[in-house]
């Protein structure tokens, strides 16, 4: 079974009313900026870079809002999913990707959770609570 790792960023405008989401191209879904992380890299790592790839815009991570995870029925694979809580420190909302990212839009908490039901917890919970787990990368030990 192949392990796989991927990462997502909540990221709420300053009310802590409304996500940025993307839409992605093929499956026609939404998601919160992520995706999967690379060979040597960390989450954190991974979490900004995709960020900044799916949204152009720079972000600071503020810890582990939610872990998921997943295995497909045909156990060909088992899944990782570390969302971090994020708050943008500069930049401009930008398609860089536009063969993967269809569009980039802030979307009301109420509405995110009906287009993202993958959290046990509902996105509205998750940040009206405001509980973020902290992250430390200990390096190459």
């Amino acid at each position: 079974m192949n392990r796989v790792y991927t990462v997502y960023s909540l990221i709420t405008d300053s009310n802590d009313s409304h996500l940025l989401m993307v839409q992605n191209i093929g499956s026609e879904t939404w998601s919160l900026p992520g995706g999967k992380v690379e060979p040597h890299e960390t989450l954190e790592a991974a979490a900004i870079r995709e960020v900044y790839e799916e949204t152009g815009l720079h972000v600071q991570l503020k810890g582990v809002a939610a872990i998921n995870e997943y295995r497909k029925k045909d156990c060909s694979e088992h899944g990782i999913c570390v969302t971090f809580r994020a708050c943008i420190v500069s930049g401009a909302e930008t398609i860089s990707r536009p063969d993967e990212i269809r569009q980039i839009t802030w979307i009301r908490l109420e509405e995110a959770d009906a287009l993202m039901p993958f959290y046990e917890e509902s996105l509205q919970k998750i940040v009206r609570k405001n509980v973020q787990v902290s992250y430390f990368d200990e390096g190459i030990i």
